[in-house]
């Protein structure tokens, strides 16, 4: 029988799989799926990438289905199957109509648990993880903050990309997949998640049922985060020149975690934020500007992005280390408050949708071991003062700075 059945809908089975569920009544539909707490951060180099390898080959076909029979059983009843990799954990999730529970329990635990990894659908998923990889590589945008992210921890997993490179995903073998998934995929290091129209306890006999057959436990230490800083230029023909500046952030847990998420909201969270005013409204520098505040379990990073035409980098970067500098002596009660409303606001309206709040679930639980209220969080967003993000400000934005930037050659002589 599962044990310690809480009445906040957690249940941790006897192999150590938790169980968490948030029960949407008026819905028709339910978001479900596993949590494994591991990631890019946990790879060796060697096999940088083979994370999201295994994420890929765990939908090419089990023992009892092919990687068509997979897709097929879940859109026959409009469902949506899909799995993401970050730097810290892999995530597998379903989103059905209530009455397919059962079906897309079924799937996740047929594709955790009954692989075959395949050698031809090994070689052909190579292949599309390859595509993938140029695709990153050809979007400045986006890989621009994969640079961003090996400079400001350079050398060690938590700076490697997550997709990992070309060369590497071309020498993994399956075996090297199966071996890797046998060694971090534990019970004990997942959560299986749900949010919509369910009934807990039929679900957790569901889960207990389908996910038998997962070793207990795979315990593996990540390297520490250390972050460093640095600067890094990438020279390429383009029309915009792609700037990710930042310093080292808080990890979650941090006293001052939503102190930094309110700080970054009145810096760059919308279009009253003090750069969005000043280098788009008022200087018309760039057309997109925003800040984030990213966490992890022993470090973070607070940043901005900008986009930037090439003849404006020169203006534009001083400008925005003048905002910086200005921000924690000119803070004013009135934008603290409507980043306040931004933020609780952005929590309340994710809660209308049962993948959010699957997923919340789901990260509360690898993060904090339990799920945390929204009234725990917006009380905590509420007594954020002005005198906390001054500090933090102040703290942040003296430390060890990083630029990534991609762009034209001549760009980087200023």
């Amino acid at each position: 029988m599962p044990l310690n059945t809480t009445d906040r809908n957690v249940t941790t089975l006897p192999n150590g799989l938790r169980i968490v569920t948030d029960s949407i009544p008026h819905v028709e539909t339910v978001t479900c799926g596993l949590w494994v707490d591991v990631g890019a951060r946990h790879e060796p180099a060697p096999i940088n990438g083979i994370s999201h390898v295994l994420e890929h080959m765990a939908f090419k076909g089990t023992e009892r289905r092919t990687a068509l029979q997979i897709v097929e059983e879940i859109e026959a009843v409009g469902g949506y199957l899909n799995a993401y990799t970050s730097r810290e954990a892999t995530a597998y999730h379903a989103r059905i109509l209530k009455d397919n529970v059962g079906l897309a329990v079924d799937i996740l635990a047929d594709i955790l648990q009954n692989s075959t990894f395949d050698a031809t659908e090994f070689a052909r998923e190579q292949s599309v993880i390859i595509q993938e990889i140029g695709q990153t590589i050809d979007t400045p945008d986006d890989i621009v903050f994969d640079y961003f992210q090996e400079k400001c921890f350079p050398d060690q997993p938590m700076g490697r990309a997550i997709l990992g490179t070309s060369e590497i995903i071309q020498s993994l073998t399956p075996q090297q997949v199966k071996t890797y998934m046998k060694d971090h995929y534990g019970a004990q290091q997942m959560v299986f998640a749900a949010a919509g129209k369910l009934n807990h306890e039929e679900l957790v006999n569901l889960v207990s049922e389908k996910f038998s057959a997962l070793p207990l436990d795979c315990p593996k230490e990540a390297a520490p985060a250390q972050y460093k800083g640095g600067t890094l230029h990438q020279a390429r023909d383009l029309e915009q020149t792609h700037i990710v500046l930042g310093f080292e952030g808080l990890p979650f847990g941090h006293p001052d975690y939503y102190t930094a998420s309110v700080l970054s909201t009145i810096l760059g969270g919308g279009m009253s934020s003090r750069l969005f005013q000043e280098i788009r409204e008022k200087r018309g520098l760039v057309y997109t500007i925003y800040t984030f505040s990213s966490s992890y379990r022993d470090s973070g990073i607070f940043g901005l992005y900008a986009g930037t035409s090439p003849k404006q980098v020169a203006e534009l970067l001083p400008v925005v280390q003048e905002e910086l500098q200005r921000l924690p002596k000119t803070l004013e009660l009135s934008e603290i408050n409507r980043a306040k409303a931004q933020l609780k606001s952005s929590l309340m309206m994710s809660l209308e949708s049962t993948t959010a709040r699957c997923e919340q679930l789901a990260n509360h639980m690898l993060i904090y071991g339990r799920p945390i209220p929204p009234r725990e969080t917006l009380e905590k967003v509420d007594a954020v003062s002005l005198d906390q993000i001054a500090l933090l400000a102040n703290t942040l934005f003296s430390r060890p700075q990083t630029l990534a930037t991609i762009g034209p050659k001549e760009v980087f002589a200023c």
